[in-house]
């Protein structure tokens, strides 16, 4: 952090967002919200009421430039962490809005940028592993989700072209942790809630896949928006390659009573789980994840700490 820093996290009502924003209130840096969404749900979960305090919360749709742009104007923002987006399944439901949030939002976002260039440091933005298809097929995405962040990726990369404006692009492949309760790759969260409630659950598929905590995951977009990249770029970002299996085990381990009640569908994800992080690692320098039994414990605990003060929905974060 610099005393000079001014954060914008768009989308910070979602997982990823609400843990970007309680790293950056925990550093001393300010932040500004933006998200069109009417409940804090996972700002709360992850943080306490006197941290959430200090957040500066703006309603905005992301698809209003001339909003958007104000917030950035008037604030003096810096950085910005660019989150806000439709995920698989929203896309897969209601295309047309999908559209307008994934790729007229990253319009805004980057025209805005550009605007700013002179005031702003930073700007970084989530893509997904979901540019890339199945194993075998390369970048042959098989979501029009998938399609929108190659469209975001493209589109940083022609501003930073045109107009020097050097976007960092993040991939994330299965991001769990409080707070990942939507999503297609949402299911390994909920089985750690279900364990931590004593409740029999299934996770939707199987096979190889990355697991990512929310809480890593949110200081490499943090660090992102703080490199200095002499072209735009986008990264696969790594984490822990497990299989499903894996994961039933560490759930398993961190509640021994609910052995053999956590299972999955063996079938496995459309995207691929290789991931090469060593070009993200040239840019960042060292990424850290935590280990996956230490991951799952650690869930496994804070979703029974919320439970037990009223801090979560069960049957919201679960659904």
């Amino acid at each position: 952090m610099t005393t000079s820093e001014r954060f914008l996290v768009t989308g910070a009502l979602g997982c990823i967002g609400a843990w970007t924003v309680k790293r950056l209130v925990d550093e001393g840096t300010p932040v500004w919200t933006y998200d069109l969404g009417s409940s804090n749900h996972r700002l709360k979960l992850v943080m306490d009421d006197e941290s959430l305090a200090k957040v500066n919360l703006v309603s905005g749709d992301i698809t209003d430039f001339d909003a958007f742009d104000r917030v950035v104007a008037d604030n003096g923002i810096t950085n910005i962490v660019h989150l806000a987006a439709f995920q698989v399944p929203f896309v897969r439901a209601e295309p047309v809005l999908g559209a307008k949030v994934n790729l007229v939002g990253m319009s805004v976002v980057l025209e805005s940028a550009k605007r700013h260039k002179d005031q702003l440091q930073g700007l970084a933005y989530a893509s997904s592993a979901a540019v890339y298809g199945p194993p075998g097929m390369g970048n042959q995405t098989v979501s029009l989700y998938g399609i929108h962040k190659q469209a975001k990726e493209g589109m940083a990369r022609i501003y930073s072209q045109d107009y020097g404006l050097h976007a960092v692009g993040l991939r994330p492949h299965t991001v769990y942790g409080p707070g990942r309760d939507q999503g297609m790759t949402s299911t390994p969260t909920k089985a750690m809630l279900a364990a931590a409630i004593g409740r029999p659950y299934e996770i939707t598929f199987g096979g190889t896949i990355v697991m990512e905590h929310a809480d890593d995951m949110a200081q490499v977009f943090i660090d992102a928006s703080r490199a200095k990249p002499e072209k735009a770029g986008a990264y696969d970002v790594g984490g822990n390659t497990v299989a499903v299996e894996d994961i039933v085990k560490a759930i398993n381990a961190a509640a021994p009573e609910m052995t053999g009640k956590i299972t999955f569908n063996p079938t496995p994800l459309t995207v691929s789980a290789s991931q090469d992080d060593g070009p993200l690692k040239a840019l960042l320098g060292k990424l850290t994840w935590r280990p996956l039994n230490e991951g799952v414990r650690q869930t496994v605990d804070d979703f029974k700490k919320a439970v037990a003060v009223g801090r979560i929905d069960v049957e919201r974060a679960i659904a």
